[in-house]
C-alpha cells in the first residue's frame, strides 16, 4: 500500500493518479472537506486524524505502508521532516512531490521574509489597509500585531468552519473575512484588493496552483506594496515535480 500524505489539490491529484495505475492507497488529511474531496474508490483508505511522530510510525506499521509519498503544503514543513524521520526509521523509501515555485518579479514594492513574524512586522509598517492571503494559519500573530499598530487587516480564508473560528478568536469582524475557495484569477483579485480599499498585500509563495501568479500581477498592476513569506528550504531526501517521476518511484517498491 502506497501512503499519500495531502491535504492539497497537489495531494488529491497524486492520488488519483496512483489510483488509476491500480495501487492501493492510504491518503491522510487533516479536514473534513479534504477527506470530502478525495475520490470515492475501494482501493482508497482515507486517515482523517492528526498524525504526530508516534501516531505516523503506528500507522505506516499497521497498515503495511510500502511507500511513502509526501504531497503535504511546501509551507507544512514540520509535517515532512517528521515523514522523513519515521520513513527512515521504519526503511520506507520516501519521496516529496512539490509543485514548481513561482518566479519572483523585479518590482519596487515586493518585500521577500523568511518567516510569518517578519511578514507581519513589515506589513504593519507599509501600509493601513493590509489584505491577508496566507490563510487561517498564524492569523493571531497578524490579528496581535495589527491591534498593538492600530491596524486594519483583512483575512481571506477557506470557507470552513475551522477557518472562520480562528478568524471569530482573533477577533476580526465579519466584514473584514473573504471566506471563499481560490485559487482566483487576476481580475478578481484586482476586485478584492479594491473593495477592500487594500495597500499591502501579504502571501506565500505556493506556485501557480496556489495562485501566487495572479495575486502577484494583481497587486502589482495595482501599485500595491507586496510581503512574501519565501517558501521554507528543506534538504528532501528524494524531490521531484513531475507526477510520472512518482510513478516510476512507486512501481520500483511496490509490484
Amino acid at each position: 500500500m502506497i501512503f499519500v500524505a495531502s491535504g492539497t489539490q497537489d495531494g488529491r491529484g497524486l492520488v488519483e493518479y496512483l489510483l488509476k495505475q491500480n495501487y492501493k492507497v492510504m491518503a491522510s488529511v487533516v479536514t473534513n472537506y479534504g477527506k470530502d474531496l478525495l475520490p470515492k474508490d475501494e482501493n482508497l483508505i482515507i486517515n482523517d486524524h492528526k498524525l504526530d511522530e508516534e501516531a505516523m510510525k503506528n500507522c505506516l506499521k499497521e497498515n503495511k505502508i510500502k511507500v511513502f509519498v509526501d504531497a503535504t503544503h511546501p509551507y507544512a514543513v514540520n509535517v515532512s521532516k517528521t515523514a522523513m524521520q519515521v520513513c527512515d526509521e521504519l526503511n520506507i523509501p520516501y519521496i516529496r512531490y512539490e509543485r514548481e515555485v513561482t518566479p519572483i518579479p523585479a518590482y519596487n514594492k515586493l518585500h521577500l521574509v523568511k518567516t510569518y513574524e517578519e511578514a507581519s512586522e513589515l506589513a504593519m509598517q507599509l501600509g493601513e489597509n493590509i489584505f491577508l492571503t496566507t490563510g487561517s494559519n498564524r492569523l493571531d500573530l497578524f490579528a496581535k500585531d495589527s491591534k498593538k499598530y492600530n491596524k486594519h487587516i483583512i483575512a481571506r480564508v477557506l470557507p470552513a468552519i475551522a477557518s472562520l473560528q480562528i478568524c471569530e478568536n482573533c477577533g476580526i469582524s465579519p466584514k473584514d473575512i473573504v471566506a471563499v475557495q481560490g485559487p482566483f484569477s487576476e481580475s478578481l483579485n484586482i476586485a478584492l484588493y479594491e473593495k477592500c480599499n487594500a495597500d499591502v498585500v501579504v502571501m506565500k509563495n505556493s506556485g501557480t496552483l496556489g495562485g501566487t501568479e495572479t495575486k502577484l500581477t494583481a497587486a502589482i498592476k495595482l501599485g500595491l506594496e507586496i510581503v512574501i513569506i519565501d517558501r521554507p528550504r528543506i534538504d528532501y531526501k528524494k524531490l521531484t515535480h513531475d507526477y510520472d517521476c512518482v510513478g516510476t518511484f512507486v512501481a520500483k517498491y511496490e509490484k
